[in-house]
């Protein structure tokens, strides 16, 4: 195996592959009976996520920021030679292999005492996903990156049809064939390439890329289908909300936190810097179905009753910001992007966890079901509030710098598509609000209530983290846009030279022609 890495010859990006399989290995080999086996295979689910993000920490502190390139590479051949085992991150991605570690511990903490059903069956599922998670954001190859990005289905498929609610069966069917039926066209688009390239290796097709302008309309197309279905993005959400209402609340976190970033990251390895000429053809499209996002989704989330719902909807509706963010291709727009995915992440899986707290103690997410919360759970109170508003945006929060820097690219390219997209900020907030007042604020509404708990130590134990990232990332953002900003200029400069190059190239081609039918004349 090649490796180029400040670890070398230490394999680092492939620890963090394969610690979590192993991690599972030990799971399904976890000894004892009954209740005693069911704690031992959480401790070695715990400790095996535990220590890959403490490696993914160790990475990195190793990682240079201002290294715009791929590093700590790892390559070997694959079937045959033609495909390689090829692993690397940059800017873009190292701080989403961070998100997925983190967040695996987590979700094997918050599913300590609710699940009790088959549990080294779900915690294998969960470090076989943290595993695919992980291999998305480090491949460097196609086919690679194609097999971890369809491998998620299956055990995501497995966790909300198995441990899920009512509707699971459906639910699980619906999210598997409708990401399954965009990712064939995306296939098809990584054979075309092949074909034209002869590679597979990513780096090599984002150096030498030479996609003739025509056959760039169908393959951005084929991988649009894909990645649009995985944010997902107005008009093909629907299956979100059906996800997150039936899937455990750990899956709702992952679902929400790291897999609904793939589309994102998707077109910002691929369809920007592979297909600039069409991603500047398609670009009002993009624009025009996130704006409808942002703003539609936001009125859809106003009329929920389901707690987990409408936190879905408002997902498709900050996703909306992401896709503008990444297509206005601007320096602040796909920062913006990128730093509205991390904070989603940490939010959104945070008001997931929120609602599991509140489902643990009553069973049922109907927000007619609670109201004065804050009367008996004044902690809990406090914790949601604070999702709530970093949902929404408020300035101290990670919440508004994402929102902010996209609006500032929306405004660089349109003040209309700013304008517009600004409405979500006011919606949300609306949506969010209400939402709050009616499950925290007032007098008890139900006599149930009045004996709830207030948090446990393990509830504790998984939200105060998260609240103290949420005013970090929102408090002092330098650091995480420090680590985005050579990757995203590099990646801004060779966009903006390919699609000037395009357009000198139209010009000269168009003045021929022009030249040619005077000289008939």
């Amino acid at each position: 195996m090649d490796l180029v890495s400040p670890l070398a010859p230490w394999p680092v990006l492939s620890f963090l592959l394969f610690v979590p399989l192993i991690g599972a290995a030990f799971v399904m080999l976890a000894g004892g009976n009954g209740v005693s086996s069911a704690n031992n295979a959480r401790y070695i689910a715990l400790w095996a996520s535990g220590a890959n993000f403490q490696l993914s920490v160790l990475m990195l502190a190793l990682f240079d920021p201002s290294d715009a390139g791929f590093q700590f590479q790892e390559k070997a051949e694959w079937m045959g030679g033609a495909i390689t085992y090829h692993l690397g991150v940059d800017g873009i991605s190292v701080l989403f292999v961070i998100l997925s570690t983190f967040l695996t511990p987590v979700c094997i903490l918050a599913s300590w005492n609710s699940v009790q059903k088959r549990v080294k069956e779900y915690l294998v599922a969960f470090l076989v996903m943290e595993t695919v998670m992980i291999g998305v954001f480090v491949s460097l190859d196609l086919v690679l990156f194609y097999v971890f990005f369809e491998a998620g289905l299956i055990p995501m498929f497995l966790i909300i049809g198995i441990w899920g609610g009512k509707r699971r069966i459906y639910a699980a069917f619906k999210f598997f064939l409708y990401t399954l039926l965009g990712s064939l066209l995306m296939l098809i688009a990584l054979l075309a390439m092949y074909v034209h390239a002869g590679t597979t290796n990513i780096p090599a097709l984002l150096e030498i890329h030479d996609f003739p302008p025509g056959m760039q309309t169908w393959l951005w197309l084929a991988f649009f289908a894909s990645f649009a279905v995985k944010m997902p993005m107005w008009p093909v959400h629907t299956w979100l909300p059906d996800a997150h209402v039936e899937a455990p609340t750990a899956g709702s976190v992952l679902l929400a936190a790291v897999l609904l970033k793939m589309g994102g990251y998707g077109f910002l390895r691929f369809s920007l810097p592979m297909f600039p000429v069409a991603s500047e053809m398609f670009a009002p499209l993009v624009f025009a179905l996130s704006v409808i996002a942002i703003v539609y989704t936001s009125l859809v989330a106003l009329v929920q009753e389901d707690i987990k719902k409408l936190i879905a909807y408002s997902s498709v509706a900050h996703m909306g910001f992401v896709t503008m963010g990444i297509f206005t291709a601007t320096q602040q727009g796909i920062d913006g992007a990128l730093f509205q995915m991390l904070s989603h992440g940490i939010v959104s899986g945070a008001l997931f966890l929120c609602v599991g707290v509140l489902y643990d103690r009553l069973h049922t997410r109907d927000i007619a079901a609670y109201g004065g919360i804050a009367n008996t759970m004044p902690l809990f109170a406090t914790v949601f509030m604070i999702f709530t508003l970093a949902n929404v945006g408020l300035p101290g929060t990670s919440g508004f710098v994402g929102e902010f820097l996209t609006l500032m690219g929306a405004f660089q390219v349109s003040t209309w598509l700013a304008a517009i997209a600004a409405t979500g900020v006011i919606l949300s907030a609306c949506y969010a609000l209400w939402l709050y007042r009616r499950v925290s604020l007032g007098e008890i509404a139900h006599n149930s209530l009045k004996t709830l708990k207030d948090m446990t130590y393990t509830e504790r134990a998984v939200l105060v983290p998260l609240v103290v990232i949420t005013f970090w990332l929102g408090l002092y953002p330098k650091p995480a846009l420090d680590i985005f900003g050579p990757s995203v200029t590099a990646l801004v400069g060779s966009y903006t030279a390919d699609v000037e190059q395009a357009r000198a190239a139209g010009r000269a081609t168009h003045l021929a022609e022009r030249g040619g039918e005077g000289g008939h004349d």
